[in-house]
């Protein structure tokens, strides 16, 4: 992804990086951390707790590697985040980023899962991909492991998000359109966290 004919992992990193300084957040959580994805973007001066995750042990071993050393507060977790019921192993924090995540997974167990990351009025950001009629969904690359996520890809509707969002307690402050050179383009969108628990349905 961080090809110049690519650069989402470079937008990733603008958009976590920006969302730090707008919120100034003392904690926070990258869900699909792989192995770093903007990590290198947060002052351990001001962010005191972070707490990356993703379902791929591996990842987690490569940003250990490459930041505990430069994060103390650096926690590091292998979950799978639609596992129903979910036990997190980590107090919550103020921000959770999760970009590129909910193209692959149950909005509704992740969202139940999400919910328990956050303190009341914490934000949630999230970043979708949006539909291209002259695009490919997963952009060409010399690396033909990123092909092989085409058929567990499935592009969501910000609108869809957004419902099943509300639906899980989280009202949402902002969405904004992004645009790579590539012209492939994606959803921005920023959710506040519940104040409580939602009642039973």
């Amino acid at each position: 992804m961080s090809l110049p004919g690519i650069g989402q992992a470079e937008m990733l990193a603008e958009q976590f990086e920006a969302l730090l300084t707008a919120h100034t957040p003392s904690s926070v959580a990258i869900i699909g951390c792989a192995g770093g994805n903007g990590l290198e973007r947060i002052s351990p001066a001001l962010c005191k707790r972070i707490v990356g995750i993703d379902i791929n042990p591996l990842y987690i071993a490569q940003a250990a590697k490459r930041f505990a050393k430069t994060l103390p507060g650096l926690e590091l977790y292998t979950l799978d985040i639609e596992q129903p019921g979910l036990a997190l192993p980590f107090e919550p924090v103020e921000l959770v980023y999760a970009a590129l995540i909910f193209e692959y997974v149950d909005l509704a167990t992740t969202f139940e899962n999400i919910r328990n990351m956050g303190k009341p009025d914490a934000v949630l950001a999230t970043i979708l991909q949006l539909p291209s009629a002259s695009l490919a969904t997963i952009s060409p690359s010399p690396f033909s492991s990123l092909q092989a996520l085409a058929p567990a890809m499935r592009l969501v509707h910000p609108g869809e998000l957004q419902a099943q969002a509300t639906q899980a307690g989280f009202e949402l402050l902002s969405s904004r359109r992004l645009t790579l050179p590539s012209r492939k383009e994606f959803t921005l969108q920023t959710f506040r966290f519940p104040t409580a628990a939602p009642s039973a349905r």
